[in-house]
This record gives C-alpha cells, structure tokens and sequence, in this order.
C-alpha cells in the first residue's frame, strides 16, 4: 500500500519528517518497506521552449524541432546548442513552452529516453504530452505550457509535483489498512488524534430509476454476499483533473480516463473495490438489462482488460448481463464492456465477493490486481451502498453525469456484529503493564469500536462492539492484543516469571526432540522448515495412501490458493524443497524437517495433531574431489540414517519388513521398507517413485523417510545400560547360508543372533552372491562374519565348535537353507 504523505497529512495531522511517522508505523505492526519521492521520477525532466519547427524531411506527419532548455542545451555532438527532437505532435508552433524529457530520463511505464534516430534524424530527447508524463489521460498533443513559464527549470520545481510516499507492508488481518481512510484512523489511533475526511455527495437524482433499468441476481450465494448498483447516464469521458491525477500517481496507479481514474480513487481512498460498465454493452431484455453473478463453467473462456484470453476453471466467479461474462468478479474486468471515450452511460459495481474464491481465481490465473488484493483479504460489506453513492457523486463531478434516483441492492444475508466483553484485570495480568482504562477506551474508539465501561479499578469490564471493517477482532484476546500495540510492546518491562519450587529448563520430551536434530545433522542432513499448510490432492498426485492419515482440514479462508489444506505428511513440502534446489543447480540436497501434521475426522470438532520427523535425500553426499567421486545416495544410505537415527534414540527391537501394498505406492518397490519397533510401527524410509518425482519434475533418485515422532520418543529409551569391556578373547567364523531369494538378511541374522546366545556377541552380513550355475535358480549366497567370545572365561575350540554347529543345523532348518561349500 503506497500512502501519499501530502494526501494523508489532508485528513490527519501527521509529523513534518516522514521517517517518524513510518517509525511509528513498525512500532505498532505496520512494515514501512520505503520512504520515496515522487517528484524524483522526473528527473532530467524540464520546461523548455521550441525555437524552431521544421518539416521532416523523409516523414509527411513528424517535425524536425530545435528546443531551448536552457543550461542543459547541447547538440549531438556534445555543442551547447538547443536540443534537435524528433516530434510526432501536430498541436505546438514555434515560440511555445513545453515540457522535454532529456537523455536519461525515464518515463511511467518504464519508458527511458536515449540517443536516437528517427528516419535518420538524431533525435536528443523527447517533447512529452500529459499522459508520457503520467499528469493526465490526455495523449492529444504535448504538454503546452504558459508563454511566462521559465526555460530549463526541473520540471518538478515547476510543477510542485514533489510528494513523500509511504511503501508500506499491510498484514493479511488489517484489510482496513489498505485504504487512505484506514491508515489516517490508524495515525489518529497512534497519537490520539482526530481524522476527517471530506465525501462528496449527489446533487441531483434525474431520470429514470435504476430498479426501473436493472436487475441483479445472485446465483451463486457463495460467490457475492452483497451487490450494489447504480447508473449514471449522459457522462463525458475525458481526461482527469490535476489533482485526481496526482493523487493516483502517488499510490502507483497510472491515471486512464475520469471514470476509470474516479473508481481507482474511491477505492484508495474507502479500500472498496469498483467497477464502472458502459451499460451499452449490456444486453436488453424487456426494457432492461440484467446483472448475474454466477460460477464460470469448466473451460469457459474469457477476455479480460488487459486483452488476454483467459479458461476459466469451475467455480470461478463472473459477473454477466444474462448471457455473456462481462467481468472476472473480484478480480479484473473484461474488454467488452470497458469505459470507452464514446461510453454515455456508465453502471457503477459496488460488491463484496467470496474471499476465498476471489484468491483462488487471482492465483491460478496469475492474475493479481488491487482489487483482488482488497477482496482475499475482506471488504466490509456494509459499505457498498456509500461507496457507490460517492462514485456516483465524483462522476457526477468531474464528468458531467446525471445520477439516476436510487439503486439497486442484492443483501441476501445482512451482516451482525456481536459485542465482546473486554475484562481490565485480564489486559493488566496478560500485559504485564499498568495501562490505564482511559488509554483502553480512548484507543479502541479511535480504532472505531464501540465502547461501553462498567465497574471500578480492576473490575472495570469493557462492553466493546468491533467496527464491521475489522473481522479480525472477534475476541477478547484480539483486543487485548490492539490496545498493547497502541501501548507499545517496548515499554512493557522485562521481568522474571514466577516460579515456586522448580527451575526453568527443557522438558524430557524437548531434550529428546533436540537430539533427534542432533543426530540427523550428524548424519550429514540439514534442517529445514515448511508451511503447515498443502495443497488440495498433493498426497493424491504423487500416490500416496491417506489411511492413517484421516480426511484433509480445509482452510476457511486461505492466504494463497495453493494452501488450503493442513498438511497430513511432511513429504510433499520436502520434495518440492528438492526441486527448487535441483532447479537452481544444487541437486546435492540432504534436508530434514520434524513438525506437526493434522489428521482430520469426521464429525469431531479438532483435528488430531501428531509430531512428525521426515527427510529426503538426493545427488550424493559431498563433492567431486581428485581423490574419489561420491556414490548417489540409494536406498541403503537413508535406511543408514533411519539406523543410526533409532540406535542413537535407543529404541529397541528395531526391525524393517518390506513396504507393500497401494498405500505405499508412491515408493520404488523392492526398495522401501517400514520401520517397527517390536509391533509398533514407527514410519517407513525408501526410494521416491519416478512416477512421485515426475510430479514435482525432479529426474534424479531421491531416498525420503518418514517417521511417526510421537511414536519413536514413546519407545525410546532414556539411556544404555552400561556393559563392562570383556577381558577375553574373541573368536571369528565365517558362515554362507544358500537360501531363497525371498529370505531378508534381517530375518537371517535375527535367527543367527537367537540360535547363537549368549556367546554370539557380533553377525556381520560381508557378500551376498547370486549364480543360477552354483548357487541355483531364485536363490542366493548371504555370507556372514560371527564373532564368539565369553565374557567371564576364555572360550576353547569345543566350545565353539558347538555352539557354531547348533547354530548352523537351527537355522538352516528354519530357512530352510544349506551351507555353501
């Protein structure tokens, strides 16, 4: 929101230095991004006068001109002589004042002037009309100006056109704040200072009724909650007023035609979005013409003002005359129905559109406007009527129009606001500051709130009725929260809490929380954090199964269209991080994230809310040096990780069985496993599937996991039991057991260490071999290393030689396998 200084110092009084005033902005939540000036767009800018004007000498409609401007006259070849222009313009003689735009300049629309030719013409600079100079629509000729203007002075000396402007960061919650009126109520709630604001009213009501002439019909209710119309007839198009102009210049909006110009400025000034019609190009039925909100059809098509065809999903709001869409609602109008310099009669829109559905539709058009801006983030409703009655006054006004007597109004479901009890011993004791009752009620009024008071000292209660411009005050805490802001956070003094009998600290659950981060940034892994919000279907897409993981949590209104959901898995988020790398030449990416998901239910009033810890892994650990080139990480090196992760955590009874089934789709089969602990299954690690990358365009292997947090920490142990260094020797064989394919080395050596006892103190898988010559078809060769050692005695060749030979005869039995040879 661009807030000119000299429009707002018009309607409040606001401090002689700007920077003070943007300090106070940041003091009380508002992020002032710039101070700029805008009389500094004109720079190399300035008034000048035509000495001579000849024909071109290859061009029946350009002049070759020479201008005088002053100290800066200089020819092409560096010669103080008055500049050679090139003009297109038909309406100035010799002898007149103009404004020149130099070398150097640069225009509205990112227009710069250079050095240039013009069928072979230098050309040093340009003679500049109104509209180049973004003063006016008016583009008939350039700028003439008064026979005693000076010659060669910066233009935005001359003109005075010199303002201060605020670039100020709204937050989603303060709709009202985008909008002249909100931020001098903001000003005035910050120094206790009245504001005032001037609104034009209609003069006159001629002709024929606009119930007479419109009909309005909401046919979706979900799409419009309140629809205002009014008719203006007989208006004359034409350019802006100087005033008008520099006021939208100041808010960076470039200036079109007054009616244009008069909805821009009425939305800046109010925060109401409008649109004007030419009500010729609504279709007549009966003796009058139709507005319909309606949902858009899948793959309707239509042409908005900036002259794009757009296909339309379903479900995206329009605004038609009964038969052919006339404006994308909330968002942008379309070229058909557009103010024209031949436009007579105008319909002025005042509305209030679905949040939600407005932020859809800008979104996945690409399409963000200032209106769409203002509508995703709330527009009070109850004002559309006297919107639309000042809109109808400035065309009125500056256009000449005839304001047709009354309007039509479509409020299917008038607004109510409920009042908040607002108790002082709770601001005292949440703040922690001894504000005073008077500065309560004397800030929430100024902040337009209706306050009642009753009772004495600390039990004084506030009845408080929140304006219908603030939806985002619908509790008491939210109050609570305005008037400490207004109080200012900084005074607040810092104090130690109170506490008996205990010290601060982390909780168990917090230390165990912090080492799990710990061992994965050991492991080689970086920390990263998401949004808690997804995308509608993100788990469908990349096939992921949904059992376990409830139905989706569907945001009420969400900040962008690609987040309306609350995630149910850390995945998607992770994969689309890995992208974003890869796609800025990083594929290297070891990141992990623990954070909260939500398992929707049905007919409960929460979701469920679990803990989570999950990672990805792509590219290869470290860089390519003289010595070794890094492997690609697989599926092994994320099971390492989830390993190291639960041995470190001490969770016992660790084991992995393959991942099976349609839940588990979105992995490489063969190379994904779940991870339990006894009988509690704790997650799943494995290989992304091609399919699950292609989603997210990634081509190369990505190892994830993900691991239920709330389950691991229940498991884990707190610490190891100590066991003291065996004195004794060891004992080592090796052993190669040939069995079917299907045997996992897991369930192997889980026997070996069970038929092994207490004398088996080491299993180490070191080959796995497959020939169908030697080994046999579907089977394989698994060779492993066990250690043999005592920890009271030293062990003698019998001994294990027994144990060796038990071992070997029990689990060949049980897997049905047979020593190699």
């Amino acid at each position: 929101m661009k807030v000119s200084y000299d429009w707002l110092s018009s309607m409040v009084e606001v401090p002689e230095d700007p920077s003070e005033l943007a300090t106070e902005f940041i003091r009380t939540g508002t992020e002032v991004e710039a101070i700029e000036t805008v009389g500094e767009s004109f720079d190399h800018i300035v008034t000048a006068k035509v000495v001579s004007k000849e024909p071109h000498p290859d061009s029946d409609h350009m002049w070759v001109t020479k201008v005088d401007v002053g100290a800066c006259n200089v020819d092409a070849d560096g010669n103080p002589e008055p500049l050679q222009i090139v003009c297109g313009a038909q309406n100035f003689n010799e002898g007149d004042h103009i404004v020149t735009a130099m070398i150097g300049a640069e225009l509205p629309g990112d227009i710069k002037i250079k050095k240039s030719k013009l069928r072979g013409v230098v050309s040093m600079g340009m003679n500049c009309s109104a509209r180049e100079l973004g003063l006016s629509s008016d583009h008939a000729g350039i700028m003439i100006l008064p026979q005693d203007a000076p010659v060669g002075m910066p233009f935005s000396q001359y003109h005075g056109t010199s303002d201060t402007v605020l670039d100020c960061e709204i937050t989603p919650n303060r709709a009202d704040c985008l909008s002249m009126i909100g931020i001098a109520r903001e000003v005035g709630a910050i120094y206790d200072r009245d504001f005032h604001v001037e609104l034009p009213a209609i003069k006159a009501e001629v002709g024929r009724a606009t119930a007479d002439e419109v009909t309005v019909e909401l046919a979706d209710g979900n799409l419009c909650s309140r629809y205002v119309a009014r008719i203006v007839r007989n208006v004359k198009v034409g350019p802006s007023p100087e005033w008008l102009v520099e006021r939208l210049n100041a808010c960076g909006i470039r200036p079109h035609n007054n009616i244009v110009d008069i909805t821009n400025y009425v939305m800046m000034l109010t925060g109401q979005p409008l649109h004007a019609f030419d009500l010729s190009t609504f279709a007549e039925r009966d003796g009058k013409r139709s507005v319909v909100v309606r949902a858009a059809h899948e793959g309707e098509t239509f042409r908005t003002l900036d002259d794009v065809e757009r296909t339309l999903a379903e479900g995206m709001a329009l605004i038609t005359d009964g038969e052919r869409p006339v404006a994308l609602a909330g968002v942008m109008g379309g070229m058909d129905s557009e103010i024209e310099d031949d436009t007579v009669d105008v319909l002025v829109e005042s509305a209030c559109f679905n949040a939600g559905r407005t932020s859809h539709t800008s979104r996945d058009l690409s399409l963000i406007s200032d209106a769409s801006i203002r509508f995703e983030r709330q527009v009070d409703e109850t004002g559309c009527v006297d919107v639309a009655n000042v809109t109808c006054a400035l065309i009125e006004e500056l256009a000449g129009g005839e304001v047709a007597p009354g309007y039509v109004d479509v409020y299917p479901a008038p607004k109510t606001i409920e009042s908040i009890e607002l108790r002082y011993a709770r601001v005292l004791d949440l703040c922690g500051a001894p504000i005073e009752i008077d500065f309560i009620q004397r800030s929430l009024t100024r902040l337009g709130c209706s306050v009642e008071t009753a009772g004495e000292g600390r039990e004084t209660v506030f009845t408080v009725t929140p304006p219908s411009f603030r939806p985002d005050l619908p509790r008491e805490i939210d109050l609570i929260e305005e008037v400490l802001r207004l109080w200012g956070m900084g005074r607040v003094e810092a104090t130690i809490p109170a506490a008996k009998n205990h010290i601060g600290g982390l909780t168990h659950r917090q230390q165990q929380i912090r080492k799990v981060g710990r061992v994965l940034r050991s492991c080689g892994l970086n920390e990263t954090m998401n949004f808690s919000f997804a995308a509608p279907g993100d788990l469908e897409r990349i096939g992921m199964g949904e059992e376990g993981l409830g139905c989706p949590v569907i945001l009420m209104n969400p900040l962008v269209a690609e987040q309306t959901e609350m995630r149910r898995s850390l995945i998607p988020a992770l994969l689309q991080a890995v992208e974003y790398n890869i796609s800025h030449s990083t594929a290297n990416v070891q990141l992990y994230e623990t954070g909260t998901v939500f398992i929707g239910r049905e007919n409960a009033s929460a979701p469920k809310e679990r803990e989570n810890v999950a990672g990805v892994m792509s590219g290869a650990m470290g860089d390519i040096s003289w010595i070794k080139k890094p492997m690609p990480l697989r599926f092994f090196d994320g099971k390492g990780v989830v390993e190291e992760l639960l041995d470190q955590m001490r969770v016992p009874k660790v084991r992995f069985r393959p991942a099976e089934g349609e839940g588990y789709a979105f992995l490489q089969p063969g190379r994904c496993a779940e991870v339990l602990s006894g009988g509690v299954v704790l997650g799943w690690v494995g290989e992304i599937h091609p399919d699950a990358r292609d989603v997210y365009g990634i081509d190369i292997p990505v190892v994830a996991f993900e691991l239920n947090l709330d389950a691991l920490l229940s498991v884990a142990g707190s610490q190891e039991a100590y066991h003291e260094f065996s004195q004794f020797p060891s004992v080592e064989h090796d052993l190669a057991i040939v069995v079917d394919d299907s045997v996992t080395c897991e369930d192997l050596e889980r026997r070996l260490r069970s038929a092994g006892g207490k004398l088996l103190v080491g299993v180490r898988l070191f080959d796995v071999y497959r020939d169908k010559e030697r080994v046999g078809e579907g089977k394989k060769s698994m060779a492993f290393a066990l250690t043999y050692r005592s920890d009271d005695h030293t062990l003698t060749s019998e001994e294990v030689e027994k144990t060796h030979q038990k071992l070997v005869t029990k689990v060949c039995k049980a897997v049905g396998g047979e020593v190699r040879s």
